[in-house]
């Protein structure tokens, strides 16, 4: 584990999306373990974060606005991702009810239409936007790169390439590819179907989408934000990728031992 005398200075990306805001507000809380940052692409998403020094504004298709956030970081975690919007019209929907409450694994009811907003395809934002990441963050010797990805990625014919014809999986796994070749030190999480719900549950991990048609294969989102802050602690989970679900609501017993839950990972991707 690293020394806690030592703070470990970390980015957030996507600091303002739903995972990503639980993921900075949880290394805040840490402030005698980390020094966290977040990026987002907007004044309007800063204040929402507080519009303190640490947030950071940055747009990831242009590598350079990532500098400034990025330079003398240890470790960045990656929480960009290409958010489907619904379709006007294609389904009932409450006001303000976004597409992520809709795709949510507890949603139920038919699926409405999807479409990404120009610039924000999936191929945008969760490869050259994730790639830009990488890029900057082995240029300027981060030591860490925690990526969330998705479950699913084994099957190209997943119902999520099909949201707004974005092929979205596929994108994110050649953005894990790319860092899992970069030579940065990484950790790959990919995680099962994710629902707004409270965390603490029993955490499983696994690979290959093994969890992914069973009960296991889905996760709060404040679980997800856990152990990217968990994985910035130990060694073991380095150069690793795994998929993380979880028991259902209401059973198992709450994951505290995260050294126990990463140590029978060994694929590398």
């Amino acid at each position: 584990m690293e020394s806690s005398s030592q703070k470990i200075t970390v980015l957030v990306t996507g600091a303002s999306g739903l995972t990503g805001n639980l993921a900075y507000n949880k290394l805040k809380e840490r402030s005698d373990k980390f020094v966290v940052r977040g990026l987002v692409r907007s004044e309007a998403s800063k204040q929402k974060l507080g519009g303190g020094d640490e947030i950071y504004i940055g747009d990831i298709m242009d590598a350079e606005s990532l500098v400034p956030a990025m330079k003398g970081i240890d470790a960045l975690i990656i929480l960009t991702s290409a958010i489907p919007k619904i379709k006007p019209g294609s389904i009932p929907v409450v006001e303000g009810q976004r597409a992520e409450d809709v795709i949510d694994s507890s949603f139920e009811g038919p699926m409405p239409e999807f479409y990404y907003e120009e610039g924000q395809y999936p191929e945008q934002v969760d490869w050259i936007g994730q790639k830009n990441q990488i890029d900057t963050a082995k240029a300027l010797g981060v030591k860490h790169v925690v990526l969330v990805g998705s479950m699913g990625g084994t099957d190209p014919n997943h119902f999520l390439n099909y949201m707004g014809n974005g092929n979205i999986l596929i994108w994110k796994r050649k953005a894990e590819q790319y860092l899992a070749d970069s030579g940065l030190p990484y950790t790959i999480i990919r995680a099962g179907g994710l629902d707004n719900k409270q965390g603490g549950r029993e955490l499983l991990v696994d690979k290959d989408d093994v969890l992914l048609p069973t009960e296991n294969g889905y996760i709060a989102r404040a679980d997800v934000a856990e152990a990217c802050v968990q994985a910035l602690q130990f060694e073991e989970v380095k150069f690793k990728a795994f998929d993380l679900g979880s028991k259902p609501e209401g059973t198992g017993t709450p994951t505290k031992d995260f050294k126990t839950l990463f140590a029978p990972i060994t694929t590398s991707f």
